[in-house]
């Protein structure tokens, strides 16, 4: 049997999740390929995005990783979501199976996996997260799971970070960045900071070295705000945990199988030319 996979976002080229996911599936012995289905490539909008996920299945796809703007425009299209998917409000992978588009979530744990390895004794009593689309979304569901006591929400939409803040009542609430003066960490979930989105997501004067920062974005590894962070003595995550465990949970839903997750972080390190044992600071 063979497997026909792909991700639609934009600006997408810079992406390991192909080389991730068919290296995976070569150890194991299974026919895959992995398709990029970048919308700045091929000239569609965002709103093109349910368009190409039915085209996909017309075309027997297996299924689908979405990204970047698409986790949330997807959810309305769909045939149906798992109960994850369903409370954060965002898809980052689809599944197809007869005739039908199913969609899941796999950022939030692959988050929650990552943090709780590689930064176990840090405070989650005061979180801030920024940034409050599809990743945001999956992240505070994933913060909820691990135990955060307060996440204030930042936004350059008030409306955006005011609905995702609604999910969440007696936790979540909606901030300006000066709410990182007393917070414990924060966690950017903007695309600021990656490939084709240069910059830094908050001013680095409102850290402390008392805090610690996680990035999604592992494109670069080491983002403006993470290497900002390092100077001040932050200590820090960045996004390659998540991206693998995200990955690894989006290649068992496609395939059944199970993969090695840790030969899959071996390969990662190998894509980004960073130690095998890659983990943060």
């Amino acid at each position: 049997m063979g497997y026909l996979v792909g991700l639609i976002g934009s600006g997408i080229g810079a992406s390991l999740s192909p080389a991730l996911h068919e290296r995976e599936a070569d150890t194991l012995g299974l026919r895959y390929v992995y398709k990029l289905i970048d919308l700045d490539r091929i000239g569609r909008p965002p709103a093109s995005v349910p368009s190409l996920v039915r085209q996909a299945l017309t075309l027997g796809f297996t299924g689908l990783n979405i990204t970047y703007p698409g986790k949330q425009l997807v959810m309305g299209h769909l045939d149906s979501v798992s109960a994850e998917a369903a409370r954060i409000g965002a898809v980052n992978t689809i599944t197809f199976s007869d005739g039908r588009a199913i969609g899941h979530n796999t950022d939030w744990s692959g988050f929650a996996e990552s943090f709780a390895g590689r930064r176990p004794d840090v405070s989650l009593d005061r979180v801030v997260l920024v940034g409050a689309g599809g990743a945001g979304s999956a992240i505070a569901y994933a913060l909820r799971h691990l135990g955060v006591k307060r996440l204030t929400i930042v936004d350059l939409s008030p409306s955006r970070a005011s609905e995702l803040a609604h999910r969440y009542p007696g936790l979540a609430t909606v901030g300006a960045p000066e709410a990182l003066l007393d917070a414990d960490g924060v966690v950017n979930c903007s695309p600021v900071g990656m490939v084709g989105h240069p910059g830094i997501p908050i001013d680095p004067s409102l850290l402390r070295p008392s805090m610690w920062v996680a990035d999604v974005v592992y494109r670069p590894l080491e983002t403006e705000l993470l290497k900002a962070a390092k100077e001040i003595g932050c200590r820090t995550l960045h996004g390659g945990g998540m991206a693998v465990g995200q990955a690894a949970a989006a290649f068992e839903l496609f395939t059944g199988e199970r993969p090695d997750r840790d030969r899959m972080l071996r390969h990662f390190a190998e894509l980004v030319r960073v130690p095998t044992d890659h983990r943060p600071s």
